[in-house]
C-alpha cells in the first residue's frame, strides 16, 4: 500500500514552527481515499486540484509547499510541436511508465497505481485514467 501515502489527492497544509518569524508551509501526506467517482472532472477535482487548482493553472492550495510549481495543466497541447494534446505522453505519465524532471522527487502521484489500489477492477482503473486523459484534454486552452 506505499501507493496510497502520496502527496496530492487529498492534502493538508499545515503551518509548522514559526522560522524567524514566518511560517513555512509543509505537505502532510495522507492516504488516498477511495472513490466511486470516474469522471474526469471530478477526479481531477478530487485528485489534482489541491496542487494544480481548479482550473488547472497550477494554483492550488498545495502549491506554494511544493519545491516545484505545478504545472499549468492547460499549456499542454500549446507546449508540444503542432499545438497537438500529448495524450500518449500524458497517459504515461499518469500510470508512472515515464517520469517527469519537473517532478524533481516525484511529489506527482503516480496514479495508476493508486486507482489499481482502490478497485479490483482492471477496467475500472482504466475508466479513471482515461477519464482523466480526456479532461485534461478538455481544459487547454484554446
Amino acid at each position: 500500500m506505499k501507493y496510497l501515502r502520496i502527496w496530492g489527492p487529498i492534502l493538508a497544509i499545515t503551518a509548522a514552527l514559526p522560522v524567524a518569524s514566518a511560517q513555512q508551509k509543509v505537505i502532510k501526506q495522507v492516504p488516498a481515499r477511495p472513490t466511486a467517482l470516474i469522471a474526469g472532472k471530478d477526479l481531477f477535482r478530487q485528485y489534482c486540484a489541491v496542487c494544480h487548482g481548479v482550473d488547472g493553472k497550477g494554483a492550488g492550495p498545495a502549491a506554494e509547499a511544493l519545491k516545484k510549481s505545478p504545472s499549468d495543466l492547460t499549456q499542454m497541447a500549446r507546449r508540444t510541436s503542432g499545438g497537438k494534446f500529448p495524450e500518449t505522453e500524458v497517459l504515461k505519465m499518469l500510470k508512472g511508465e515515464t517520469t517527469v524532471a519537473a517532478h524533481g522527487s516525484s511529489d506527482m502521484p503516480v496514479w495508476g497505481p493508486i486507482f489499481r489500489n482502490m478497485s479490483n477492477s482492471a477496467g475500472m482503473t482504466q475508466t479513471r485514467l482515461y477519464s482523466l486523459l480526456q479532461y485534461l484534454e478538455e481544459i487547454q486552452a484554446k
